[in-house]
């Protein structure tokens, strides 16, 4: 028994020393961004016809509810060298005829190479109306969303190419912000640039765009506003900063085409395509033995809807157990390999043991309280000592990242949707049991070869 509450005390602390370092250098990269931003002019950015030209590629399967107010939404960002590539793959309900029909669309004869796998591109459309000449819509044959990707790389003519979700909201500014770092780095070369991911459950939209933002009146989707918030605003920014950062999420994110097509391009096999091809871009840089850096922004860039039911919550969760072990597992060459530096011994060490590892932990650190207390040879009085350690810790960190979101972007401007997340955060301790059991689910999916995204239900805002 000495031993199980010594290896969890042990563990424990050495998560809470990586969560404080952490803090620290989010800190410090937030003071460095803020400082740079005090010198830049988005506006001359964004109008320059010196700015890098983007393509942003945009999937789309079965989203006629919502495709035209996306479309028109991505048409009318604020930044002048940009195309919008969409990509219809093979949706079986009428999403490619609402998009023919509302943007007068024609098949063009348009030269492309097939320089990464997909399924077969059956035309390639413009429209008619100058209006919507940024628009490129490909309609091809059901390959899934990697596939779409590999298919929208093949067609786009820029070499920074945007990758985002068909029912996400993005901001008006985003490719500015997100275009910035490639645009002042000069010493290595930049190759993924991702941002903020906020939640969109409950907020008023009109037209694709955001008219109030308001926190989830759900519990769950509220739960993990302050989960999203820790994740970007502490973790990401950190490991930008430490230059270990393994994920851009894949509802957003700014890429180097020529990078990604070097790499490999999305690989269709994987569950979790998107930390799997930052991943696999890193490794094929540091292998060519070229420098550069992987960057984050703090600024909220995307919206997305988040699961609010449990078995939503449970599919998605499983899904990234799913892509995190499979991502681990082939790139396990990665782990403490001082040829991929800080990626290699810092951040794959921190993914394996604090992201994979310390939730089965967990999960058998609770089956295995229960057992000693069945069994009456608990000390009860090292165990609640022990949890009351565990337990303020979390909070700390929690209203840590409240403080962070206030002091910087304040997206929430009433009161009592700031006091509702510093009261989730008392509650968000005692639903990590469940967090850590969709883990040990997700891993048992892995032991039996389960595949697919699972089924995630959509509610609307």
């Amino acid at each position: 028994m000495w031993f199980f509450i010594n290896f969890v005390f042990f563990f424990t602390l050495l998560l809470f020393i990586w969560y404080f370092g952490l803090g620290y250098f989010s800190i410090k990269k937030l003071r460095i961004y803020n400082k740079k931003n005090t010198y830049t002019n988005y506006g001359y950015i964004a109008d320059s016809p010196l700015s890098p030209s983007v393509s942003i590629l945009v999937p789309a399967y079965n989203e006629s509810a919502s495709i035209i107010n996306s479309v028109k939404t991505l048409l009318n960002l604020h930044y002048r060298n940009f195309e919008v590539i969409l990509i219809n793959d093979g949706s079986t309900d009428k999403t490619f005829e609402i998009v023919k029909k509302e943007f007068g669309l024609v098949k063009t004869n348009y030269f492309f190479d097939y320089r990464l796998p997909c399924e077969r591109i059956k035309g390639v459309y413009k429209s008619k109306n100058k209006q919507f000449a940024k628009l490129t819509v490909i309609n091809k044959n059901n390959g899934g969303k990697s596939d779409s990707l590999n298919a929208g790389l093949n067609v786009s003519k820029n070499n920074l190419v945007v990758t985002i979700d068909a029912d996400s909201i993005i901001e008006p500014d985003s490719i500015t912000k997100l275009v910035k770092p490639f645009l002042e780095e000069k010493k290595k070369k930049v190759i993924a640039t991702g941002g903020v991911v906020r939640i969109l459950n409950s907020c008023d939209v009109e037209n694709g765009r955001i008219k109030k933002i308001n926190l989830p009146k759900n519990f769950l989707a509220a739960w993990q506003v302050l989960e999203y918030t820790r994740a970007f605003l502490l973790g990401r920014m950190a490991w930008s900063q430490l230059d270990g950062l393994m994920l851009i999420s894949g509802a957003m994110g700014m890429f180097d085409k020529e990078t990604i097509i070097g790499a490999g391009g999305y690989d269709i096999n994987e569950i979790g395509e998107d930390m799997e091809l930052v991943v696999r871009m890193r490794r094929y840089m540091a292998e060519k033995g070229e420098k550069y850096i992987v960057t984050y922004i703090p600024d909220p860039l995307c919206w997305t809807e988040v699961p609010s039911d449990l078995k939503s919550l449970k599919a998605q969760r499983t899904r990234w157990t799913r892509g995190l072990v499979s991502t681990l597992n082939k790139h396990s060459v990665i782990f403490l390999n001082k040829k991929y530096g800080k990626l290699g011994m810092l951040g794959y060490p921190f993914w394996m043991f604090f992201e994979w590892l310390a939730p089965l932990f967990a999960f058998i650190g609770v089956g295995f309280t229960v057992y000693l207390g069945i069994d009456g040879v608990i000390d009860w009085r090292t165990f609640f000592l022990l949890y009351a350690f565990i337990y303020s810790f979390s909070i700390f960190m929690s209203f840590w990242s409240v403080l962070f979101e206030e002091l910087t972007f304040h997206k929430y401007d009433r009161k009592r949707d700031v006091l509702k997340l510093l009261g989730i955060a008392f509650i968000e301790p005692l639903l990590y049991p469940m967090i850590a059991f969709f883990s040990v689910v997700g891993n048992i999916q892995v032991i039996r070869g389960k595949t697919g995204w699972g089924t995630i239900k959509r509610t609307g805002t």
